[in-house]
């Protein structure tokens, strides 16, 4: 197969009000040229919709009927993922009519890592006809659901093009490429091009979250807060003893998993400063697990903007930790730019998850087709 042009959309479960839109050219397997990207914002209106959302969902939990909001969100968003799209589109020259596939992700409201004895489940919100009659054009979506019901974790699925970004760089077995979003995840290939990928444990949610309840915004912008706080250490060693942290790959959390109430009772510098530590320490805890240490984290997603964290991977994860950017990756983009990538795996019949990356038995096809 040719190269297409296919866009990915990505809205994290950090719920940061922006939908991401990136276009690339692949055949799946390798990347012939990245295209632009693009954060494209929620209305307010829709924001507070998910919001209101995630809260019934969890309120939900997999019990009983969907929540009746389920259907008014799916429609919202999934007619502003389109807008969005064709805005993108458009605005660089091209036309729906040269893009070959849509990567649609969708929102997550749920996901709960499978147990023993017990299927996992997850839920993203995301209707993949609707955007295709919109578009008029291949759409692929709903990317986890097989993978699940066969006994995967469902995620992470950003294992296969983070490792076609390792390989585009020249990458060996001492650099791995760190995801951190709403939870942080890693990928890392051994020299026979086998792949390994896991959550390492929470990234900017609980973070985010704190700094939400004290009234301080979205965020602590530019690691400020974290930056100005005092870790508590015997706090922050107690947090590291959870099961998850020793618990072998493949795994999978969901963003509450690891919550804000790890901070209860902090000041709002001290809360923020071992909330950062805690996603760098964690980040540390899983390179042990791999078969081979990496020296170096190629680090993507909106994690890689607080320098609070950035700077604390050196020391309390024993790693060098560079951002994308040093790679010639758009970090932002990079989660929006896989599900392009899965999209184009879709369409051929490639597999997109795999047993020491979610756990499946054997490599799982995956997603649904409009179009």
């Amino acid at each position: 197969m040719k190269p297409i042009w296919a866009v990915g959309l990505m809205t994290g479960t950090v719920l940061d009000g922006n939908i991401d839109v990136a276009l690339i050219r692949t055949d799946g397997e390798g990347i012939d040229a990245f295209g632009p990207y693009t954060l494209a914002p929620y209305p307010q209106s829709i924001r507070d919709l998910l919001e209101e959302t995630v809260e019934q969902a969890r309120a939900w939990n997999f019990n009983g009927a969907e929540p009746a909001i389920f259907r008014q969100a799916e429609e919202a968003l999934t007619r502003a993922q389109s807008e969005a799209v064709r805005d993108l589109v458009e605005s660089h020259g091209l036309t729906m009519a040269d893009i070959g596939v849509v990567g649609f992700h969708g929102q997550t409201v749920l996901h709960r890592a499978p147990q023993p004895g017990r299927l996992g489940e997850t839920r993203q919100l995301g209707d993949g006809e609707l955007m295709q009659s919109i578009l008029d054009t291949r759409v692929v979506y709903d990317f986890r659901s097989a993978d699940m019901a066969a006994g995967g974790q469902g995620a992470p699925l950003s294992a296969a093009y983070h490792a076609a970004l390792l390989r585009k760089a020249g990458a060996g077995v001492d650099t791995a490429a760190l995801n951190l979003g709403g939870v942080a995840n890693i990928t890392w290939q051994d020299d026979d091009g086998g792949l390994i990928a896991f959550d390492t444990g929470p990234a900017n949610a609980p973070l985010n979250d704190f700094v939400k309840s004290k009234g301080l915004g979205e965020m602590d912008e530019g690691g400020v807060l974290a930056a100005a706080g005092t870790v508590d250490e015997s706090r922050l060693a107690e947090l590291l003893k959870h099961p998850y942290m020793a618990a072998p790959y493949p795994k999978s959390l969901d963003r509450f998993d690891f919550g804000a109430a790890m901070a209860d009772g902090m000041n709002t510098q001290d809360g923020a400063a071992l909330l950062a530590a805690f996603t760098a320490s964690a980040v540390g805890k899983a390179l042990d697990l791999l078969p081979q240490r990496p020296k170096r984290l190629v680090v993507c997603g909106g994690g890689r903007h607080n320098p609070t964290i950035m700077e604390m991977l050196g020391p309390r994860a024993g790693v060098e930790a560079v951002p994308a950017e040093t790679y010639g990756w758009s970090g932002d983009a990079v989660e929006a730019q896989c599900f392009a990538f899965l999209a184009v795996r879709v369409l051929r019949g490639l597999p997109i998850s795999f047993p020491t990356t979610t756990g499946v038995p054997q490599p799982m096809l995956g997603g649904r087709i409009a179009g």
